[in-house]
């Protein structure tokens, strides 16, 4: 089996196109990892930008992932290089069946006046559902982060327009990724950009080769690895947040905080194997979908191998910095519900901070 057909024709597909639309990228790297392109959507202005659309191959799911680190839509990035999101996947899932179309059947129900009308499976009005026809249909099993996600009520958001880009993109911070020796494996670079009704924001990457930063990725190791260890060797609970602003919020708050590189959808396995022994693990969600989702994969990656995880949320505004500027502190963070499930510790109570845990424990 060659190496085009490990990755998978849909990684094939979306990278062809791209390429053709935007160019080649500038540091391509192996289909599992992250490959950086220019953003169709808001980079396809002829001007120069640091790549900020990421491409990679998930062998496990079959398909593609495009994921633009300034938050274009998804769906938006693959119309522009003129594919469809079908285009994403090396195979459509296959879909259940029911009897009828199954049979190449036609029903049909008689109306009050004694006509005759096609049943829904034949191409006909949709048939009203009976009662209890959802929990009985095969293979719907609804997930806990998407049962949040629903009572969450969040409005579908469109992407602001900003208008015209009125100057240079500049670089408003960086965030420097090291291992525990203290050694740097990488940054991220958080940077804004002037336009004609607000800023647009977006961040890059950049490794530490030893003797130069080379634009590329890094290895997967959450931020401040040296507070995470204390935190083991002491018994402190430990905030994921989605970024490395609520980060450094936690830390004025006088909390041990992490998150991984590029906000929601990146942390994998290897982020949470430097958390195992952990005492107590609290995810601080982002109160949208992506977030939602992130945070509900942080908690099932640490749930068997640190004391405690719970789930909570800003009790105003999106995420942690906006709870903090509305005058609550960390005692005052909401569960969020479906994803926060309270356990017993299995390894060792964090010796500081007791009260402020019983009062996020009770609710």
């Amino acid at each position: 089996m060659d190496a085009r057909h490990q990755q998978g024709r849909s990684y094939e597909i979306v990278t062809d196109a791209l390429t053709r639309k935007m160019g080649p990228p500038r540091y391509p790297r192996s289909p599992e990892q992250w490959t950086n392109y220019l953003c169709p959507v808001h980079e396809d202005d002829g001007q120069h930008h640091n790549p900020s659309l990421g491409v990679r191959y998930d062998a496990a799911q079959e398909r593609t992932i495009v994921r633009c680190w300034a938050r274009c839509d998804d769906e938006e990035v693959v119309t522009r290089i003129g594919l469809r999101v079908r285009d994403m996947f090396d195979r459509l899932p296959e879909r259940t069946r029911n009897t009828a179309s199954t049979n190449n059947t036609r029903t049909s129900t008689t109306t009050s006046n004694g006509s005759a009308r096609r049943s829904f499976g034949t191409g006909g009005r949709p048939a009203r559902p009976q009662p209890g026809a959802a929990s009985k249909s095969a293979g719907q099993v609804v997930s806990p982060v998407e049962k949040a996600i629903l009572a969450a009520h969040f409005p579908i958001l469109s992407k602001p327009d900003l208008g015209v880009q009125t100057g240079r993109p500049e670089t408003v911070d960086s965030y420097i990724y090291r291992w525990p020796n203290g050694r740097v494996e990488g940054a991220v670079h958080r940077v804004r950009t002037p336009h004609e009704h607000g800023y647009a924001k977006s961040f890059w990457q950049a490794h530490w080769t030893g003797t130069e930063w080379e634009k590329t990725g890094f290895a997967p190791i959450p931020w401040k690895l040296a507070d995470i260890r204390e935190a083991l060797d002491t018994g402190r609970e430990i905030y994921v947040c989605e970024g490395e602003k609520d980060v450094q919020r936690a830390n004025q708050a006088g909390q041990i905080a992490t998150c991984n590189a590029m906000g929601a959808g990146s942390w994998t396995a290897e982020h949470a194997r430097w958390l195992a022994g952990a005492a107590r693990v609290i995810v601080v969600a982002d109160r949208d979908r992506p977030g939602y989702r992130h945070a509900a994969k942080v908690a099932d990656s640490l749930a068997e191998c640190v004391g405690e995880v719970r789930v909570l949320q800003a009790r105003d505004g999106k995420d942690l910095s906006d709870h903090f500027d509305a005058g609550y502190d960390l005692a005052d963070l909401e569960p969020v519900k479906y994803l926060d499930r309270a356990q017993n510790a299995r390894f060792r109570s964090a010796p500081v901070n007791r009260g402020q845990q019983q009062r996020i424990r009770s609710r």
